[in-house]
C-alpha cells in the first residue's frame, strides 16, 4: 500500500500537462487556420494559381506567414495576428472574396489595412466584409470590381480611408455618415447612382464621386470641396457645380391650392411689378447716351470669368488617379510603371522618414494640371498633405536633375516653397511640396472666392514680395544659369497668413532651353512673366480671354490716353492713389517690353516697386487723425 501511493502521479501534474496540450493544439489549430485561408485567398485572386505570383511565391503550405514573412503581410507581435495585406500592383487577375478573410474569426478580429489597388481583379465586395471591425484602410482602386456596395460597410466604424475608384461598381451608396472617422472616401470613375448621402464633409480630407451616375442635389459640403468632386454626373446640381437644381414640385402644388384672396393680391403686385419696369426703362434711357464713352473702352477688356483656364493649375481636370505608381497616359501601359524605389528626402523635418513607398500607397487626388506636367494632392500616413508635382518626359539626366534639386534646397527665401523631396526617373519626375490649403493668386484674381479683400495695399505688398524673391533667386543662381521659367499667377501660391510663396522654381522645360538662347534671356522671360503678374494685379483681369491678349490691350489702352480705364474698378472704388497706381503701371510695362534687353533686372524692379511701397506707406501716415482737435 506504502509503494503504491509513493507512485501515484499527483492530480496537478495532470491539469498541468493537459492544459499544456489543450494549449498547444488549440494554437497550432489557430495557425492553420489562419494560413489555409490566406492561400485560399491569394489563390481565387490569381484565379487558382494560374498567374504569375512572383514575389508572392512565398505564400506555400511549407512556411508561416509571420515568422517567414510572408511577402505583403504584417503581422501583429503576437504570431497569426494578421495586421495589415499589400497585394497593390501585383498583377492579380483572379476574383476578389474578402469573406475567406473576414470570415475566420482571428483575422477578422485584428486585420487592418487591405491594399488591392492596380490589379485586374474582379468579383463584389461581400457583405462578409463587416465582419473585419478592426479595417481602417481598404484600397481596390484600378481594378475590374462590380455589383453594389453591399450596405454592411457603414458597420466599419473604426474605417479611416476607402478608395473604391476606376471600377465597375453600380447601385447606391449607402449612408457612411455614420462612420465618425472616415477621412478618405474615393468612388470616381464607377457607375455608381442614386443621391449622393451627407458624409461630414468637416472631417474628410479627400473625397471625389466624380464621372457616376449620380442624381438629385449635392448635399451642403460646407467649401470643403470644389466641383472636381462632382462633375461628370449630368444629373447632379447643387454648389459647388455651375448648374442649379430646379424648384421642388411640391411649391407648384401647394401655389394651385391657395384661395381667391391670395389670387387677388399677386395681381396688385404684378401691377406693380408692371410699373416698377416701366420706370426702369426710362431711366436705362436716359443713362443710355452716357455710356457709350465708356462702352467704347469695355468692349475690348478681358471679362473675368468663373472658371480657370486650362494653363492655370486650378483647371477643372477629374481626379482619375488614386496612387502616384502608374502613368497616367493608359491603364494598360505597363511601361507606365515607376521603376525605381529611391526618393530623395532633403534637410525637410515635415517629411522627415517619408519613403517612396508612403507615396505608393497614399491617397492622391489631381488638383491640376498645366504644360510642366500634373499637381496631386496626396494624404500620407500621419494623415499631413502634400502636394506631389509629376513632370513627364523631360530629357534630363537623373543626375543633373538631383544636382538641380540639391542646388536649389541651399538657396531658401522665406517667399519661395521649397521642395520637401523629389524622386528622379527616365520617363518622370517626383516633387513633393507642403500643401498649401489657401491655394494661387489666379483663383483669388480671376475666381469666385471673396472671402478675402485684395485691396490696394494687399496687392502692392504681394507684388513687393515676390519681387523681392525673385530678385534674391536670380542672384544667388545667376552662376547656375536656372531661372524660373515658367513664372505665372498659377505659380504664385499663399499659405496660411496669405504671404506668396513662389512654387516650382527651377523646372523649366528643355524644350525652351534652346542652346541658341543666353542664360540671361531665361532670367528676362522671368521678368516678363512677372510683368504680367503686376497687370493681373492692377487690372483684374485674365491674360488671354476670347482672342484678347492682356499686354497687348494694356499699351493699346494707354497709347489712347485712357490709362485710368486700364485699373481694376474694385481699385478705384477704394480711392487707391492714381498716382502710385500709375507708377506700377509703368513698372509692369517695362518689364513686358518686347525686347528682352529692355527689360529691367529683378533687382532693378524690386527696387522700383520698394519705391512706390514706401510712398504709399508715408501717404497712409500721414492720413492717420491722430491730432484731431
Amino acid at each position: 500500500m506504502a509503494s503504491s501511493t509513493k507512485n501515484r502521479i499527483p492530480i496537478w501534474v495532470v491539469i498541468i500537462f493537459f492544459s499544456l496540450f489543450l494549449l498547444l493544439h488549440t494554437t497550432t489549430s489557430v495557425e492553420d487556420e489562419v494560413k489555409k485561408s490566406l492561400l485560399n485567398f491569394l489563390s481565387k485572386l490569381s484565379n487558382n494559381g494560374t498567374t504569375q505570383l512572383g514575389s508572392l511565391s512565398s505564400w506555400n503550405t511549407t512556411s508561416d506567414p509571420c515568422n517567414d514573412h510572408w511577402s505583403g503581410v504584417v503581422c501583429g507581435t503576437k504570431n497569426s495576428v494578421i495586421k495589415k495585406l499589400y497585394l497593390n500592383s501585383s498583377k492579380l487577375e483572379g476574383e476578389l472574396d474578402i469573406g475567406i478573410l473576414c470570415g475566420v474569426a482571428p483575422i477578422a478580429a485584428s486585420l487592418g489595412v487591405v491594399h488591392l489597388e492596380y490589379n485586374n481583379i474582379h468579383g463584389v465586395i461581400s457583405t462578409q466584409i463587416s465582419s473585419c471591425k478592426q479595417l481602417t484602410h481598404f484600397h481596390v482602386t484600378r481594378n475590374k470590381l462590380s455589383g453594389s456596395l453591399p450596405a454592411s460597410l457603414v458597420m466599419l466604424n473604426n474605417l479611416i480611408q476607402f478608395d473604391i475608384s476606376n471600377n465597375r461598381f453600380s447601385g447606391s451608396l449607402p449612408d457612411f455618415s455614420s462612420i465618425s472617422g472616415l477621412q478618405v472616401f474615393l468612388a470616381e470613375n464607377n457607375q455608381l447612382g442614386g443621391e449622393i448621402p451627407r458624409f461630414d464633409f468637416s472631417n474628410l480630407k479627400l473625397f471625389n464621386v466624380s464621372n457616376n451616375n449620380f442624381t438629385g442635389s449635392i448635399p451642403d459640403v460646407h467649401g470643403h470641396f470644389t466641383a472636381n468632386s462632382f462633375i461628370g454626373n449630368p444629373y447632379l446640381c447643387g454648389d459647388p457645380l455651375p448648374n442649379e437644381c430646379p424648384p421642388s414640385q411640391s411649391n407648384t402644388l401647394s401655389e394651385k391650392s391657395k384661395d381667391s384672396y391670395k389670387s387677388s393680391v399677386t395681381m396688385f403686385v404684378g401691377y406693380i411689378v408692371l410699373g416698377l419696369i416701366g420706370i426702369a426703362l426710362i431711366i436705362f434711357m436716359l443713362c443710355k447716351r452716357n455710356k457709350r464713352k465708356k462702352d467704347k473702352v469695355n468692349n475690348a477688356l478681358p471679362k473675368k470669368v468663373v472658371a480657370v483656364d486650362n494653363d492655370g493649375d486650378d483647371s477643372m481636370y477629374k481626379s482619375s488617379f488614386g496612387g502616384l505608381t502608374k502613368s497616367e497616359t493608359s491603364a494598360d501601359d505597363q511601361s507606365g510603371f515607376v521603376s525605381s524605389s529611391v526618393l530623395v528626402v532633403l534637410t525637410s523635418p515635415e517629411v522627415n522618414g517619408l519613403k517612396f513607398e508612403d507615396l505608393l500607397r497614399a491617397p492622391a487626388e489631381m488638383i491640376g494640371r498645366g504644360k510642366s506636367g500634373s499637381l496631386y494632392k496626396v494624404l500620407l500616413g500621419n494623415n499631413q498633405i502634400v502636394a506631389v508635382k509629376r513632370i513627364k518626359d523631360w530629357d534630363i539626366s537623373s543626375h543633373e536633375f538631383k544636382q538641380r534639386m540639391q542646388r536649389l534646397d541651399k538657396v531658401k527665401h522665406p517667399n519661395v516653397l521649397p521642395t520637401l523631396a523629389f524622386y528622379s526617373s527616365k520617363q518622370e519626375k517626383l516633387l513633393v511640396y507642403e500643401f498649401q490649403q489657401n491655394g494661387n493668386l489666379f483663383k483669388f484674381l480671376h475666381g469666385t472666392n471673396m472671402d478675402y479683400a485684395f485691396d490696394w495695399a494687399t496687392r502692392l505688398e504681394i507684388a513687393a514680395n515676390i519681387a523681392e524673391a525673385l530678385a534674391f533667386m536670380h542672384q544667388e543662381l545667376k552662376d547656375d544659369k536656372i531661372a524660373h521659367g515658367n513664372l505665372k499667377s498659377s505659380n504664385i501660391l499663399l499659405n496660411k497668413n496669405m504671404e506668396p510663396c513662389i512654387s516650382e522654381y527651377g523646372l523649366m522645360r528643355v524644350e525652351n532651353s534652346s542652346p541658341s538662347k543666353s542664360s540671361n534671356a531665361f532670367f528676362k522671360d522671368d521678368v516678363y512673366g512677372f510683368g504680367v503678374i503686376l497687370l493681373e494685379l492692377l487690372t483684374g483681369n485674365l491674360v488671354q480671354h476670347n482672342g484678347i491678349d492682356l499686354t497687348d490691350w494694356v499699351q493699346s489702352v494707354v497709347r489712347e490716353e485712357w490709362t485710368v480705364e486700364v485699373f481694376d474698378k474694385a481699385l478705384l472704388s477704394e480711392c487707391a492713389s492714381i498716382e502710385r497706381l500709375v507708377s506700377l503701371l509703368q513698372v509692369a510695362i517695362q518689364c513686358v517690353s518686347r525686347s528682352p534687353e529692355a527689360r529691367p533686372s529683378m533687382n532693378q524692379v524690386a527696387a522700383m516697386i520698394n519705391a512706390i511701397r514706401e510712398e504709399d506707406e508715408k501717404s497712409a501716415v500721414s492720413f492717420e487723425p491722430s491730432q484731431l482737435d
